[in-house]
């Protein structure tokens, strides 16, 4: 019993990998170097330059850069607003028991009200009133000098290094799932399963602060149904059930030949490769049509041989080859990618044709819907027939 309750109080052991540990601790070490020293160059004849709540912001902006309290509206204003609190309850109520007792519930209360909830603004709020005669001599200028100066330098420092070391900050809020077709309906992944709607109610059901963003959170539930899918259905590949006698073109490969080609062989895509045998880009009927005026269903036939003909000039407005309407840079899978991977993509994002890389990432074939839905259909039918 006793046990049980001493393991209780302790957290879950963490996840997080030893070379994350290593980047958070060191960007932790040059965001607060660059600030201390940005500091006292621009506020080295105040008698204070440097606060401690930054301490615990640092803790934020490079250990949970994804989180909602560390983002940079929420550092900077969190802090700078909290400080503002404790410096009114300093004027109002001088900095005995009550002010202490004020200061971080009404900053709290001002951090909701303006969406920008800090933890380290409670401590900032505080600091005004027991900081002593020197903090409460500087008053509102506390909060609009050193707390806002030392806020703005350490944000910019985590901007650029946790970009640099591969954390996406500021961590904006993402389109759940936009549909290609531009209509309401919900993209095929989310028809079935949880829906945002499901996760919306059931956050306002929990109605408390999470450290992780909405849709962080709905994306690890998504990964979690996949891996989930995987493994109840085995992982078929990429390379098990892609083509490999593929019709490629080169950049520089005409139109009308490319437009022959995949007319003579009913094939809708072809991956552009480049004289290593990489992906470059991908052209598809729907990149003729576009780049060729073709909306106009009304002399049809006629735009698209007008399209294609080559204007017999060096110099050309019109698109000659292949490599002038392709989709540059097009989304490539792995031969030992799960299938299970690509229909988020071909469901949702509109992706039709996905080309497949060796691990040297040259070309080795192309996988399609088709392939896609009929494999697994065949582990669906072979499921139910081992049942």
């Amino acid at each position: 019993m006793l046990k049980s309750l001493l393991l209780s109080l302790v957290p879950a052991r963490s996840n997080t990998s030893q070379r994350e540990r290593l980047r958070a601790s060191f960007g932790a070490l040059l965001g607060l170097l660059l600030t201390a020293v940005v500091a006292h160059a621009m506020l080295g004849d105040q008698a204070i330059w440097m606060v401690a709540p930054i301490g615990a912001s640092a803790v934020l902006l490079f250990c949970l850069p994804a989180s909602p309290l560390a983002q940079p509206w929420s550092i900077i204003g969190g802090n700078v607003v909290s400080a503002l609190m404790g410096a009114l309850c300093v004027k109002l109520f001088g900095d005995g028991t009550l002010a202490i007792g004020l200061a971080t519930p009404m900053a709290i209360a001002a951090m909701f009200a303006l969406r920008c909830l800090h933890p380290p603004g409670g401590a900032a709020a505080l600091m005004v009133v027991i900081g002593g005669p020197k903090i409460h001599a500087m008053g509102f200028g506390f909060g609009l000098g050193p707390v806002l100066i030392d806020c703005v330098v350490i944000v910019m420092a985590a901007i650029a290094y946790n970009n640099l070391t591969g954390r996406r900050y500021p961590h904006k809020q993402l389109l759940a799932h936009p549909n290609p077709h531009a209509t309401r309906d919900q993209v095929p992944t989310v028809r079935l399963g949880f829906q945002p709607e499901d996760l919306d109610a059931v956050l306002r059901q929990y109605n408390q602060v999470l450290d992780i963003s909405r849709d962080d959170l709905e994306e690890l539930f998504l990964k979690t149904e996949m891996r989930a899918y995987q493994r109840r259905f085995g992982i078929i590949t990429c390379g098990e059930i892609m083509s490999k006698d593929v019709v490629t073109a080169e950049f520089a490969t005409p139109l009308e030949q490319a437009w022959r080609e995949m007319h003579d062989h009913r094939i809708a895509a072809v991956p552009v490769l480049n004289r290593v045998r990489r992906v470059i880009g991908i052209v598809t009927t729907s990149d003729f049509m576009t780049h060729g005026g073709l909306h106009d269903y009304h002399g049809m036939r006629r735009q698209l041989r007008e399209f294609l003909r080559p204007s017999g000039t060096s110099h050309s407005e019109k698109p000659e080859v292949v490599g002038q309407i392709m989709v540059k840079n097009p989304r490539t899978a792995r031969i030992d990618t799960p299938i299970t991977e690509l229909v988020p993509m071909m469901a949702d994002s509109g992706f039709h044709h996905i080309p497949v890389v060796d691990a040297e990432n040259r070309f080795a074939g192309i996988v399609t819907q088709s392939d896609v839905v009929a494999a697994l259909y065949e582990s669906r039918l072979a499921e139910a027939t081992a049942a």
